[in-house]
């Protein structure tokens, strides 16, 4: 058998099998003879079946099969010995002038490369690090929201001021259908606000999404709408009331300091407003660090130039998967995930040159602490070690996890490394200036 590799580009290339008749006669005549005894022919006896009748009515398919196996295993011990570093797998290209009844048989296949390229992980980059502050108008804020929740609620026929309407936003052209309590005080415009007072259950109000409320971003609360159409949505939607709301909000005592965070915990106004700013700026790093670890990811990859076999993954992508894809619906795939596939790349690049080890202590000291904060979000917030040592012993027992484990620890490493190389520069911003930036605006 010749097998031999045509480079069509840098990430393209066919491997072109040519199979002789000697590579796969002997097992088909030796099927052949295998099926002889068990061939029946209308006209002759079970196992009576001239060999010649049975060439005819079963030696093609015989043929295909046996090829077909000839050419697999070729096939993959070539890429083994090849080394070829491949994305996706290989394509059977289709030839119209293709015989079975050729005395040697011709198969080509396309195979797409990962690309060949150096990545640069002391490039000059201009990534923010937010840090995000909890500032008086948000405190402020947060607390009035405290004492609306904690106050006691009282249903009314008609609205008033500081009343708060429950009912379903709609606009069926649109796609919106949406139930919300809606806070007036979000409206943009006083007047509009204004045109609920005095209205009663089941009145329906029409309303201008443009301009609606203060921050746009309100509009995928209330409308359930994607961030992709909040800043063109211009349509008007109906509001039909189904519930008024009146709120007698809660005293700021220590019933209600000791109802939100324990016993003898919270004392004072001022140290709720600690307390909450302290909670609040925690939960904001968690968010400025998912923004940084994306930022640095697009760096990198903005950064790190280099071609994609698009045109054979496309077609790759048709062919796997439980449901085939359409040349149009693999080209979306393909556009979705690209960017994970170009960071995926760059992370196997840099993890090559970066000797990136993972021992036990790291693999314990991870486990540990995804463990923690699993049990944390169902409740129970301060295990004993003990308790905790136990179920890591118990996880890293198993060598699957070690692996999946080991592997989500590399990732880890690899981000903070990138996250050190691009020395982004610290940026103080409050919540809604976040935000703006999140979303590039």
């Amino acid at each position: 058998m010749d097998i031999k590799r045509v480079a069509i580009d840098a990430v393209n290339e066919v491997i072109v099998l040519t199979v002789p008749h000697m590579d796969y006669k002997g097992q088909v005549a030796k099927r052949i003879n295998e099926k002889m005894p068990l061939a029946t022919v209308k006209g002759f006896r079970k196992g009576a079946v001239p060999k010649a009748l049975v060439e005819k009515q079963y030696g093609a398919a015989i043929k295909v099969e046996e090829v077909k196996k000839v050419v697999d295993l070729a096939l993959e011990r070539f890429l083994q010995s090849e080394r070829i570093n491949l994305l996706g797998t290989p394509l059977p290209k289709v030839n119209p002038d293709f015989s079975w009844d050729a005395e040697e048989l011709t198969f080509e296949f396309e195979i797409g490369l990962v690309p060949n390229f150096e990545i640069d992980l002391d490039a000059k980059s201009d990534v923010v690090k937010y840090q995000i502050i909890a500032d008086d108008t948000m405190l402020n804020a947060q607390i009035a929201r405290i004492q609306k929740q904690y106050g006691a609620v009282v249903s009314q026929d008609v609205v008033a001021e500081g009343n708060d309407v429950s009912g379903i936003f709609a606009n069926e052209a649109a796609g919106i259908n949406n139930r919300a309590t809606l806070d007036l005080e979000e409206l943009a415009d006083p007047k509009v606000a204004k045109s609920f007072i005095g209205k009663k259950v089941g009145d329906v109000i029409t309303l201008k999404t443009a301009g609606l409320f203060h921050d746009v971003h309100k509009l995928m609360d209330y409308l359930a709408v994607s961030h992709d159409v909040v800043h063109d949505l211009d349509v008007e939607v109906t509001f039909t009331i189904d519930e008024v709301i009146a709120h007698d909000p809660a005293e700021l005592n220590q019933e209600l300091f000791d109802k939100l965070f324990g016993p003898g915990n919270v004392n004072s106004v001022e140290e709720l407003k600690a307390k909450i700013k302290e909670d609040a700026e925690k939960h904001f790093a968690t968010q400025s660090e998912q923004k940084l670890m994306a930022d640095v990811q697009d760096f990198l990859i903005e950064n790190n130039k280099f071609d994609l076999p698009k045109e054979f993954l496309v077609k790759w992508l048709q062919t796997v998967g439980d449901k085939k894809l359409s040349p149009e619906e693999a080209e979306v795939e393909y556009n979705r995930s690209e960017k994970g596939l170009r960071f995926q790349l760059i992370e196997g690049k840099a993890l090559a040159q970066s000797n990136i080890q993972v021992n036990f202590e790291d693999l314990k000291t991870f486990t540990s602490a995804t463990i923690r904060q699993q049990m944390a979000q169902f409740g129970q917030a301060n295990p004993t070690d003990e308790e905790v040592e136990s179920i890591v012993a118990r996880v890293l027992s198993n060598q699957d996890e070690v692996k999946r484990l080991s592997e989500q620890v590399v990732a880890d490493k690899m981000l903070k490394l990138f996250v050190e190389k691009a020395n982004p520069s610290t940026k103080e911003v409050t919540y809604e200036q976040f935000v703006a930036a999140m979303y590039n605006e």
